[in-house]
């Protein structure tokens, strides 16, 4: 008889587009990161870079502003030490300052000489003094007639020196002002005039500023801060009192350690309104670290060029970041398919061959690796094929053989005694006339015995033969284990043979499966037979039930004298048996049917130590959809 071989088709792999997605998204992150990445890293190499054009600018642009402003500075010291030498060399002074110097001279009639002369040479400050301290007439505060000036210790040392910064004390309030000192000297005792012109905001907006910047004062009073002394020409937010004292910190600093430094300052929210301020000391008259800090210059240079440039930075990162992301996508689509495509083929053709189908092909495209791939493939398969085709006339070949061996064996058993009996009949018809009819009945059954095990024999085979393909229909596997139980129940209680208990270890919440029952209910039968026959003094048989993810399984266990390892490799064989007397059908008879329901069986087994035979059977969506 030919061994049939039974191809079971490919099952379709339902993970195999979430897969190909997968790759496809790997694929995507990669481009899409690797877009980010250069566009993140360009981004901000050029924002580094702009940043340091513009720290650099700004140091400039301070250093530009501090210059102006020492010249201007300096340019309008010069013009108050002139306007202030015009004054102290005017006849009129030269003219008090000789009365003055009379005995019994009077003050009273020059009160208002320093006003006169103020307007006339264009000062906002201007007191005549004596050499004594005396204040003989003051512009900007007459009251001070006839009161002692504190400076006046130091005229003698700026008398020929440039101008300074100096407070100078008004009625309830102090003003800072740029002054010059020069002596009139007509007589013995010199008449100082101390002038000057106010550093405010006239001032400072007659600095011209480069677009982006602007200057401001802080005239330093007291101990702590007050937005008051802020002086500011330009229109910002710096009026309110509340924004002003957001320079504070920056002041508060230079005033501690009394040396220029930067600060930036945020008027609200919104970046573009930062100003980066360059702080520097101004300080009066003296010497070393003796000079009174009079007054912070702060020169603040506007961010709205620099954080608008970076937006458009941003910007332009981001839509080049999103086209890029864009070209990324369909660039990882384009590869993607041009990738995964022939490997899902490939993936797709592999799992058929998995599945049995020998034959199948893949589509060669193009000369490139994958179609390389792909032509390796399909001779590969072709190999296999051909492998296959040798392979199955060899099986079929020794399945003959084989068939032929067991024939032989199982026939040539019964014929021996049948030539026996004929003779004995022949030699009993020529040598015993009178006694052949009590042979012949002798004879007689003895032929009909051995015919009998002949038509037995021969039932087996046919029997194995005509398999039939299991129909499917929801059983519960544990009714069959009890009823396969209760068939033999009769035998293992039977008296006068070895005893063997039987033990039932049957899972209750085993879900009913599709399987063909009567076929079942033959396997197990096969094995628990094999399982008896396997302890010819007794034992212990255990069928057991369970489940396991996707598949339920029942063994067969016996307490026998155990199989070695050819044995258990051999054992599923057909017609291979151990047994004196046997087909070496049982075994193969229940994986046969294992097979057609889509299980396995296998065996585990040592000399000695017993067997169990264990069954899989596949949970399918066929059986759930049955148990529904």
């Amino acid at each position: 008889m030919m061994p049939t071989i039974r191809w079971r088709a490919p099952q379709p792999d339902p993970d195999r587009k979430q897969k190909s997605m997968m790759f496809r998204r790997k694929l995507l992150a990669v481009f899409s990161l690797t877009v980010f990445l250069s566009v993140a890293t360009v981004a901000f190499l050029v924002s580094a870079v702009t940043r340091r054009a513009f720290d650099r600018s700004e140091d400039e642009r301070t250093a530009a502003l501090v210059m102006q402003f020492r010249h201007e500075f300096y340019r309008q010291g010069d013009e108050v030490v002139r306007r202030v030498e015009a004054v102290a060399g005017s006849e009129a002074v030269s003219h008090m300052a000789l009365a003055l110097n009379r005995a019994s001279a009077d003050s009273g009639p020059y009160f208002e000489l320093a006003k006169a002369a103020a307007e006339n040479n264009q000062l906002d400050f201007l007191e005549f003094v004596e050499s004594d301290g005396t204040i003989i007439s003051s512009a900007q505060w007459p009251a001070k007639f006839g009161y002692p000036e504190a400076a006046v210790t130091a005229f003698p040392a700026h008398a020929d020196q440039g101008a300074f910064l100096k407070q100078e004390e008004l009625q309830g309030a102090t003003a800072l002002g740029l002054f010059a000192v020069r002596a009139a000297r007509v007589g013995e005792h010199p008449v100082y005039v101390l002038g000057g012109r106010r550093l405010d905001k006239t001032f400072l907006a007659a600095l011209d500023m480069p677009a982006g910047t602007r200057v401001l004062l802080y005239q330093n009073e007291g101990d702590s801060f007050a937005p008051a002394l802020l002086v500011d020409p330009s229109v910002s937010a710096t009026q309110d009192i509340g924004a002003a004292e957001k320079l504070q910190p920056l002041v508060d600093a230079v005033r501690q350690s009394k040396k220029e430094m930067p600060g930036l300052v945020r008027w609200s929210g919104d970046h573009s309104e930062d100003e980066l301020f360059h702080a520097i000391p101004l300080f009066g008259a003296g010497a070393g670290n003796d000079r009174p800090l009079l007054a912070i210059l702060l020169i603040g240079n506007s961010r709205r060029t620099y954080v608008e440039l970076m937006r458009h930075i941003r910007s332009a990162a981001l839509m080049v970041g999103g086209g890029g992301i864009l070209l990324a996508i369909l660039l990882s689509s384009w590869s993607a398919a041009r990738v995964t495509r022939p490997v899902e083929q490939l993936a797709h053709a592999a799992q058929e061959v998995a599945a049995g189908n020998w034959s199948a092909r893949v589509e060669v495209r193009g000369k490139d690796e994958l179609a390389q791939l792909a032509e390796a493939f399909n001779r590969m398969t072709a190999e296999l094929l051909g492998q296959k085709e040798r392979l199955m006339q060899a099986e079929r070949v020794a399945a003959w053989r084989e068939l032929a061996r067991r024939l032989a064996h199982e026939l040539k058993n019964p014929l021996f005694p049948l030539q026996l009996t004929v003779e004995n009949l022949v030699r009993a018809r020529q040598q015993n006339p009178e006694q052949f009819d009590e042979v012949f009945r002798e004879s007689s059954r003895t032929l009909l015995a051995e015919i009998e095990n002949l038509k037995g024999i021969i039932g087996k085979f046919s029997e194995f033969s005509k398999m039939p393909q299991p129909q499917l229909q929801l059983v519960q596997v544990n009714d069959v284990i009890r009823g396969v139980r209760q068939l033999f129940q009769a035998q293992l209680e039977a008296p006068g043979c070895a005893k063997i208990s039987c033990e039932l270890q049957l899972d209750p919440l085993l879900e009913p499966i599709s399987a063909d029952a009567e076929l079942l209910h033959r396997a197990i039968s096969n094995l628990i037979l094999n399982a008896l026959e396997a302890m010819p003094e007794g034992g212990v048989l255990t069928l057991r039930t369970w489940r396991e993810v996707g598949k339920i399984l029942v063994a067969v266990a016996d307490t026998g004298s155990g199989l070695t390892p050819e044995e258990c490799e051999r054992i599923f064989t057909p017609y291979y048996t151990s047994k004196q007397h046997g087909t070496g059908l049982g075994l193969a008879i229940a994986q046969s049917v294992v097979s057609d329901h889509g299980g396995r069986i296998y065996v585990q087994s040592e000399p000695g130590q017993g067997s169990t035979f264990a069954i899989e059977l596949p949970r399918n969506a066929r059986s759930e959809r049955a148990a529904t």
